[in-house]
Order: C-alpha cells, then sequence, then structure tokens
C-alpha cells in the first residue's frame, strides 16, 4: 500500500465535493478553532499536535450529527516577519541558514525574503498545502489574515479596540513593560526568541551607605533586611559609580543600561572592578551596624543592581556562599579579609514558621544535602523556603514594629514605609531573559503615554474569574493555571511602534501588537465568508457596521444606506454570526495560559459577555527525540516533512498517541516507524476481513463476545473523545478493538456478517484519527459517500452480554492456564481434560454474595440445601474460600456449551485430544482434578 496515494486521493475528493464548508442550517451547531499559526515560518510538529487534536474533535462531532465550523486563518502582527526581512536584507547568516537548511526555501524565493509581506504569503501558500495533506476538514472560505494587508480584518480590529476604549477597558498610562531597545517598543511573548511568558519582576532596592554613595541591594523580600548579615559583589563584575536622580549609586554596568530606561536621569561618574569594594564595609540602613562586603560567584550582575544583601537564616544561596568562604581561605585572604572576621558572622532568625525552626535556609540546605553555590538544587531550597515563609511565616520580635504580622501582609507595609523613609525604591527586572526576534536583548522600560489594556482592573478580574467557573476546561487540572494567572496579570501594553499590524485607530503611530489581534478574532470567521462573496470592501466596515452585525445595534435601511452594503448581506452576516458565535472549544499549549488562552477569556468578557467561549482544551509542549524542539539548534520537524516521510495518516497518529492531557508529547522516528507498520497491518487486515470467504452463520457465544466487546469500546472511545483524551481514545479504538478482533479471528471460523459489521464500527472509531485510511476501507467496504459524514458508533447497551464476556474471559483464562502447565511441565500432550465445575458450587457464590460474605449465614443457609450439604466438609472448605476472597460470579454460565464451541480452538492451539467433562459424576479422573473444578475456572489433566 502507498500511505501518500490513498491521502492525496481522498484529499482531492474532500475538495472536490466540499464537505467541510459549514453554513447555517437547522442542526446543533459545533465551533472549534485553533490560534492562527505565526507565518514566519512553515508549520511544525507543534502546530500539527494541537491542530490535529481539534480536528480530530471537529471530525467526531461531524460523524455524530452536528453542523461542524473548523476554519483557520493566518497570523503576521509585529516584529518576527519584519525582523527576519531585515535580517536577510542585512546578510545575517544565521537566518539565511535557517530559511535554506531547515525551512528549506529555495534560493529564487529567498531573494525576495527582503520584503515581509513577500515572506508571510511564501509561508501562507506552502502552509495551507500542507493542512490540506494533513487531512484537515477546514472551510478555506473564511480564510484571511492579520493586520493592513488584509483591510477588513484590519477594519474588525479597529472596531474592536475603539468598542475596547469606548468601554474603559483600554487606557494611557505610565507602567513597565519587556523593551527592545533596538526596536524601540514593547515587546510582547510573540515578539520574542526568547523568554516568552517572561514578564517584569518588581525589585526592592534597599540603600546601604557606603562613603559618599549608596549600595542598592535588589531583593524580592524587603522583610529580610532585619537579618543582613554582610554584602555580596562578585569580584570579577565591572561596576558603576553613578548619579541616578540626584543620589550617587554603585551598581554593576549592566544595571546601568537597565536604569536608563527606568529613570528620569543617570549619568556615569566612573567604571571599576567589583573586587574594589571586596573587604570594605557599608552601613546597614536601619540598625547603622557596619555591614562587611563579601565576594560571591553566584551573585549575577546582569541580573537587578549586581548587589546582593546576605540574609543566611533565610537564604539558601547566602548560607551555601558563607560555608565556602569559610572552607576556602585563600580566596578572603585575596582580598585581604580576616577569616575571623566572617567567622564572626552568625545568622539572624526573623521569620517564624510551623515547618522550621530558627534557621529555615541551614535546614534544608541540609535536608538536600546542598555542597557548594553550584549545586542546582539551591533554586528548589530558595523555592521551598520562600513559599513556605512568604505563605506562613510570621516576622519576630526583632523586627520591630512589624513584628507579629504576617510576610504576606508586612511585604506592602515594610515597602510603603521604606519608601517614605528614604531608604528604599523600585527597580524592575525580567523574570527571565528575553531576546527580541530583531536579536536585540530585551529589558523593562517604564513607559509613558503608553497604551494599555487595564487586565489588573480589579472589576474586570470579577468578571473574568466569573466566566472561568462557567466554561468547561480541559484538563480540569489546568483550571488553577488561568486562576493564577488572573491574579498576577497585570496592565499589559496593546501597541507597539514597529513591525507589521493595524494601526490603534485614535493614535496611528502605534500598531496593535501580536497578543492583542488574537483575542476575539474568532468572531471575523463567522462573517469572512460574507464579505468576500458580497466584495465588501475595507472602506465600508466602519464600526457601526460591526456594531449591528455582533450587537444588532442600529438600523438595517441606514447603515445598509450608509455604508453601502446589501441589506441582505447585513442581515446573513448577523444571522450567521448569532448561529455560530460562542466558541465551542478553541484548543492551544499550555504556554499560552499565561497570555494568549487568558486574554481571549479577558477579551469576550469585555466584548462578548453573553457569548462566552464553552470549551477551552490545554496540551503539552513538543519534544523531538526527547529534546526540546528548537530551530537554532536544528532540532525540529516541520508538518511538510514528516508527511513527506511517513505520510499524514501516520503523522497524525503518531503525534495523538504520544500524550494527552498536560503531558508534553514527544516525536520520535521509532515511533513513527511503528505506527507505519502497524497502520499497514490494519489496512491489511481489514482488506483480509472484506475478502474473507465464510459461510458459517450460526451465532456462537465467541460472536457474542465480540459484539458485547465492541459496545464497551464505543463507549469508552466516545467518552475520551468528549474529554480530549486521544491518546486513551486511540488506545481503545485502535488497540483494543484490534485485540479483540485477533482473538476472535484465532478462536473458530468466523461469521463473517457480524465480523464486517464489527470492521465498519471499528472504521469509523478511527476515522477521526487517520481519516484517508478509513476512507480508503469505508470505499473498500462498498459503502456509500464519505465515511468522514457517516454517523459515528453509538453504544447499544442491548448487545452488551456480560454472560457471553465472563465466558469467553473463562476460556482465555484457561487456554493461559493450560500453556503454564505445559511450560512447566514440558509435556507434549495427547490428552487434555477440563473438568467443569458443579451446579452445587454455582449455588454457593451466589448464597454467600447474597449474606454479604458472612461466613455463619451462609453455612446456615447453604446447608438447608441437601445438594450443598451432601458435600460436608468440601462444601464447607468452599465457602471458607468464597468469604475470604468475596467471589462473585453472574447466574449460571453453560460452562459446558462454551467449552464445546471451543474444542476446536484448543485443539489446534495444543494439538491434542480435548475433553470436557462434568465435575459431579462419576468420570476418568485418574488424578482426582474435578474437586478442583470452580465457577468459571474449569480443573485441568493433562497426559
Amino acid at each position: 500500500m502507498n500511505f501518500h496515494e490513498i491521502e492525496e486521493k481522498w484529499v482531492k475528493k474532500w475538495e472536490e465535493s466540499k464537505i467541510f464548508e459549514a453554513n447555517p442550517n437547522k442542526k446543533k451547531k459545533i465551533f472549534v478553532t485553533f490560534p492562527f499559526p505565526y507565518m514566519n515560518g512553515p508549520l511544525h510538529l507543534g502546530h500539527a499536535f494541537t491542530s490535529a487534536r481539534v480536528d480530530v474533535y471537529a471530525r467526531f462531532k461531524r460523524m455524530q450529527g452536528y453542523n461542524v465550523l473548523f476554519p483557520w486563518a493566518w497570523h503576521i502582527t509585529g516584529e518576527p516577519i519584519a525582523g527576519a526581512a531585515r535580517r536577510v536584507k542585512q546578510g545575517d547568516e544565521i537566518q539565511l541558514r535557517i530559511f535554506r537548511e531547515i525551512d528549506k526555501v529555495p534560493d529564487e524565493e529567498l531573494q525576495k525574503f527582503t520584503d515581509p509581506e513577500y515572506i508571510a504569503k511564501y509561508y501562507i501558500r506552502e502552509s495551507r498545502e500542507t493542512l490540506k495533506r494533513f487531512g484537515h476538514g477546514i472551510d478555506w472560505r473564511r480564510e484571511f489574515t492579520t493586520t493592513s494587508l488584509h483591510e477588513q480584518f484590519n477594519k474588525f480590529i479597529e472596531w474592536q479596540y475603539l468598542t475596547l476604549k469606548e468601554r474603559g477597558y483600554v487606557k494611557k498610562g505610565t507602567h513597565p513593560v519587556v523593551w527592545c531597545p533596538n526596536c524601540k517598543s514593547p515587546t510582547g511573548d510573540h515578539d520574542r526568541l526568547e523568554g516568552e511568558g517572561a514578564i517584569p519582576v518588581e525589585f526592592i532596592l534597599l540603600k546601604f551607605e557606603y562613603e559618599d554613595a549608596f549600595l542598592p541591594a535588589a531583593t524580592l523580600r524587603p522583610e529580610t533586611i532585619f537579618g543582613v548579615v554582610n554584602m555580596w559583589v562578585n569580584p570579577h563584575s565591572t561596576m558603576v559609580k553613578a548619579e541616578v536622580d540626584g543620589e550617587i549609586w554603585i551598581v554593576s554596568k549592566e544595571a546601568i543600561e537597565k536604569l536608563r530606561e527606568q529613570r528620569e536621569y543617570v549619568r556615569v561618574i566612573e567604571e571599576f572592578k567589583g573586587e574594589k569594594l571586596i573587604g570594605k564595609y557599608c552601613i546597614h540602613p536601619l540598625t547603622k551596624n557596619k555591614i562587611l562586603i563579601l565576594p560571591a560567584e553566584f551573585v549575577n550582575p546582569d541580573n537587578a543592581t549586581g548587589v546582593v544583601m546576605s540574609v543566611p537564616s533565610h537564604a539558601p544561596y547566602d548560607w551555601i556562599a558563607l560555608k565556602d568562604l569559610l572552607q576556602n581561605p585563600e580566596e578572603l585572604n585575596k582580598y585581604g579579609i580576616d577569616v575571623e572576621e566572617v567567622k564572626k558572622i552568625k545568622p539572624i532568625s526573623l521569620i517564624s514558621t510551623p515547618e522550621f525552626g530558627e534557621h529555615p535556609a541551614i535546614e534544608v540546605c541540609d535536608k538536600l544535602n546542598i555542597k557548594d553555590q553550584r549545586d542546582k538544587k539551591l533554586d528548589k531550597a530558595t523555592e521551598i523556603v520562600y513559599k513556605e515563609e512568604f505563605y506562613k511565616g510570621i516576622l519576630k520580635e526583632n523586627t520591630g514594629k512589624y513584628s507579629g504580622m504576617k510576610v504576606s501582609e508586612a511585604k506592602k507595609i515594610l515597602i510603603r514605609d521604606f519608601e517614605e523613609e528614604g531608604i528604599a525604591t523600585r527597580m524592575y527586572e525580567t523574570s527571565e531573559k528575553v531576546v527580541c526576534r530583531c536579536t536585540t536583548k530585551c529589558v523593562v522600560k517604564i513607559l509613558k503615554d503608553q497604551w494599555f489594556l487595564r487586565y489588573s482592573d480589579e472589576s474586570w478580574k470579577e468578571k473574568v474569574r466569573k466566566a472561568l467557573k462557567k466554561i468547561k476546561i480541559l484538563p480540569e487540572e489546568a483550571r488553577a493555571n488561568f486562576e493564577n494567572v488572573i491574579e498576577w496579570l497585570e496592565d499589559k501594553a496593546c501597541a507597539r511602534k514597529t513591525g507589521l499590524g493595524t494601526p490603534l485607530p485614535w493614535d496611528k503611530e502605534w500598531k496593535v501588537e501580536t497578543l492583542s489581534d488574537s483575542t476575539v478574532y474568532m468572531a471575523f470567521y463567522t462573517i469572512s465568508k460574507h464579505i468576500y462573496e458580497y466584495n465588501i470592501k475595507g472602506e465600508n466596515l466602519a464600526p457601526p457596521v460591526f456594531d449591528y452585525i455582533f450587537y444588532g445595534k442600529g438600523d438595517i435601511e441606514e447603515i445598509s444606506k450608509k455604508y453601502k452594503i446589501p441589506e441582505k448581506a447585513l442581515k446573513e452576516m448577523r444571522e450567521e454570526f448569532e448561529y455560530w458565535y460562542p466558541v465551542d472549544l478553541r484548543i492551544s499549549a499550555k504556554e499560552l495560559i499565561p497570555n494568549h488562552l487568558t486574554f481571549f477569556i479577558f477579551q469576550h468578557v469585555a466584548l462578548f459577555p453573553d457569548k462566552l467561549p464553552k470549551c477551552i482544551g490545554v496540551n503539552g509542549m513538543i519534544s523531538i527525540e526527547g529534546q526540546k524542539m528548537s530551530k537554532s539548534k536544528g532540532n525540529f520537524i516541520t508538518m511538510k516533512d514528516a508527511i513527506a516521510k511517513y505520510g499524514a495518516d501516520v503523522t497524525r497518529a503518531t503525534l495523538l498517541y504520544s500524550a494527552e492531557g498536560l503531558k508534553d508529547p514527544d516525536w520520535r522516528a521509532k515511533s513513527a516507524q511503528d505506527m507505519e507498520n502497524k497502520l499497514k497491518s490494519f489496512y491489511n487486515l481489514a482488506l483480509k476481513i472484506i475478502s474473507l470467504e465464510s459461510d458459517r452463520k450460526e451465532v456462537k457465544n465467541i460472536d457474542k463476545w465480540l459484539l458485547s466487546r465492541m459496545q464497551s469500546h464505543i463507549r469508552k472511545a466516545t467518552e475520551h473523545y468528549e474529554s480530549l483524551n486521544n491518546r486513551s481514545a486511540f488506545q481503545v479504538a485502535f488497540f483494543d478493538v484490534w485485540q479483540d478482533i485477533k482473538w476472535y479471528l484465532r478462536r473458530d471460523k468466523p461469521n463473517k456478517e457480524i465480523l464486517l459489521r464489527v470492521l465498519e464500527d471499528w472504521t469509523k472509531l478511527l476515522a477521526p484519527y487517520i481519516p484517508m485510511l478509513c476512507e480508503e476501507i469505508w470505499e473498500k467496504l462498498g459503502k456509500e459517500g464519505f465515511i468522514s459524514l457517516a454517523s459515528f458508533p453509538t453504544y447499544d447497551k442491548n448487545l452488551i452480554d456480560k454472560k457471553a464476556e465472563m465466558g469467553e474471559e473463562m476460556v482465555m483464562t484457561l487456554y493461559d492456564d493450560v500453556e503454564n502447565i505445559l511450560k512447566v511441565t514440558k509435556l507434549e500432550p495427547s490428552r487434555i481434560i477440563f473438568y467443569v465445575s458443579p451446579i452445587w458450587k454455582w449455588k454457593l457464590v451466589k448464597i454467600a454474595e447474597s449474606h454479604n460474605f458472612d461466613f455463619k449465614s451462609t453455612i446456615k443457609e447453604a446447608m438447608k440445601d441437601p445438594e450443598i450439604k451432601k458435600h460436608g466438609k468440601e462444601a464447607v472448605n468452599y465457602i471458607n474460600e468464597i468469604v475470604k476472597e468475596k467471589l462473585r460470579v453472574p447466574e449460571y454460565l453453560d460452562e459446558m456449551k462454551i467449552l464445546e464451541e471451543s474444542k476446536i480452538f484448543f485443539e489446534n492451539e495444543f494439538k491434542a485430544k480435548i475433553e470436557i467433562l462434568p465435575s459431579d459424576n462419576e468420570v476418568y479422573d485418574p488424578l482426582n482434578k474435578r474437586k478442583q473444578s470452580k465457577p468459571l475456572k474449569p480443573a485441568i489433566y493433562v497426559e
């Protein structure tokens, strides 16, 4: 078989038949979306994994009879594409290598990549064909791109931000933002090469006097100032003495560049090495004690000010650094520091917690067996101590007026007091290293006169909290992530000055940034096809037009006349929006919870409060061969390459079976090769069943078993489909069903009518996963139309036959038991006898069950039965076993009949004569085996 030929055939047929074009009708609707991908490169396996989850759900619901819309669009807003074009123009070798070697852009195309618009169009064209080949059931009539390059969508974004501003959700203000000094713009997550998800973090600078200047020690824990026993500086760093807003500060050279973006006035006076400070003293701002400045390599000069205060009782890094110094006196001698002076330094305990004693940092370091400053466990130790002290810590008496306060409550009060006293100020740092798409390292800037979305607004947050309770989150464990983001989310810059984007309608020098035009665009899907059909221009799409479409505001006749849009078009767009909205399911990766997915909820609350998304699915991040996917490191596979190598169905199945929930999927070539072989075997098995010659019409226990098992698989698979548990669904729908069919074919001459019925349901169960292969099998089955439009199998409880299932489980267990006996004894059997359990043993189990497995009452009731009573001690022993193991069985099962039907199977398997005998008659039994027989567990004799 050739996967590619099959896939090309069915993709073409789908396209010709337009089966995925969805229009409003009388059916219940399902509207699913995938976050539009960014077009600065080809689609990769991360896109493939998440979008396949969307497509599987769409196909599943379509087969369940829903009217399903799965549209697609392209994201080109922001700096990435513009930055890439600029680097091509500059001849950047790294960028050119990525385009040539990883993206496989032909040279004749690459020479046109100096134009950002051309880059976007090239990748859109390539990606559209890739998605079609991948088997996604997309309604391409609704396709669009972001930015002013798409005049109609551009107008939609203008309407969105005018409405947000009108409702008070956008404001002009002064805020810390992640900033690119080169682009001179805020740098949103999608405009970053590194540091997606990083945010500005507020450090408190505590001013320690040093000669005629201040050493501003940066800390996230200002309450620990009462426990400072020394100061840390990296001796290898370059320090700077500078005037900062009228004060003289000593900070690292790296800090100066950040302070320039956050302070009114910064002037460098001199530079010197950090070692110049080592061994000197500074003055504690509260106690006025002299504080020794010591060397520490863990101090990163590129983090905050490069000056760190030491609180060894409560900071693991500080405690270990002190220990390191005392164990290395040569280091102290190098700077002329008396070892005895360092020995005098003792930790000061200032916070009590239920978990720890006097010195939490020391306790945790000992527990984790941390040896030195290079130990990676120090970060974990810091997290443990900080979390315990912040949430449960109480300040001790040596903290003065703050004594008795909870750390979590005292922090804000301390900061306020210290700032009023002039001993503290603030500085912002990125929570991790951030690099802009233009390759410039980003800093935090205090931005004035910038436009912000008011995500910190408490009234907006409260509405979002209530909205989140109404939204289904899959998996449910991800809900806490959303709740946390809502709490810490601050105002966010919604515009930047460079790159591609929609100009803010009231301030044209700013363009809406990449995470701000990607929040409610799903509404545009519902009307885009009408815009194209009626050839409506952007200039006609004024805000009142969208107000009518989305809110029903205004007079349709007046709007039609004023903006030159046919009334019919306006009416159809209004009806289409009302039919499809809200979004029923949106799926994305977990890394987007701190930004896009939470913004998605915020803006729906602001603009469509009565049409909130119904469900948000979240998944893990793709790895390649166990390593994080990275273009720059060459650990990167495009969708196009995977499809070319393995085929679309194999790629889909490999990805979907690799993980579910929040677990990270791991693409491995070996797994893809194994899946390729499995799907080929599945196809060949289907063809074998279709061409099977069998005239058996009789319905045996094995047939009832297969039909019953199939119903269980349908029920389980359907539940997993609904919960987006794709790995579990595929396990049931593919592997579990296959195991049953293999057993069925092995067990007996098949009933072809029943087997074809099962194959039909099996193929339907798998159609959302491997749609093209299933279409081919569907055609081979002689079915009309597409399996993609066929009815999904429904659970039929009338076909559930627990007796048939228990009977077959008995056969399987019996087979395993015989195999084990032969393996241990190494016998080559000529005859095998099965002794089936007598009816009185069945009765005993049911009596014990009815008496709740109480030994005395079971004995009393059982001995009323003459048949049981005559077995005396044997019956009592069996009652004891039943009660101890709480054995249960169904109503009486005709074991003789089931085993007689299985006789040929056992004879073929063991190449021996098989006899089935009752245990309650005088029969051939040389080793008295028949007494060992129990319900559903015949005794075995081998000779």
